[in-house]
């Protein structure tokens, strides 16, 4: 059974206010940049960056990271497709917002950190998520959520973006 959550238009306004407040608790944008976590992540933080670009006129830096060998459950589970991580800035100094499509236990945000700090040394780094559906097993909370929707271990969210799915949405399955 499926359980849609946001559609299209859902969506859009949803990454619009995250656009807005990433605004409201940033007072010097040209510091920030956004690195989205493959597969979404990175859709998602290139949508929200071209609205603050629009909304303010400051450009925001967007990258993507693989996390794949940084997951603690690796040796249970390795990809059959690792991507490539692709952050053309120097991450050094400057105020990161990991953006993630769906925090569940924390442990992709975990290995996403640990991934940044090997490439280089933030000053701050902010974690934004479109989806929020509790069951942590980190303390980590994320400092931008599009949505929290409890859920059950026994259902999985699904995002679907445009740019890879054909279509835009939130679901529970």
């Amino acid at each position: 059974m499926v359980k849609k959550i946001m559609d299209k238009d859902g969506l859009g306004k949803t990454l619009a206010r995250l656009a807005h407040e990433v605004i409201e608790k940033n007072d010097n944008l040209e510091e920030i940049a956004m690195v989205g976590i493959k597969s979404r992540g990175d859709l998602i933080a290139a949508r929200i960056a071209a609205r603050i670009e629009k909304l303010s006129g400051k450009t925001i830096p967007v990258g993507a990271i693989d996390i794949t060998f940084y997951r603690d459950d690796v040796s249970l589970k390795i990809s059959n497709n690792p991507q490539s991580t692709d952050i053309k800035f120097s991450i050094d100094g400057k105020n990161i917002i990991l953006v993630d499509d769906v925090l569940f236990t924390g442990r992709s945000t975990r290995a996403a950190i640990d991934a940044l700090l090997d490439l280089g040394r933030p000053k701050k780094i902010q974690l934004l998520v479109l989806i929020d559906r509790g069951h942590k097993q980190l303390p980590i909370h994320a400092d931008y959520v599009g949505k929290n929707i409890p859920t059950s271990f026994k259902e999985a969210v699904e995002i679907k973006m445009q740019e890879s799915d054909g279509e835009d949405g939130v679901a529970i399955l």
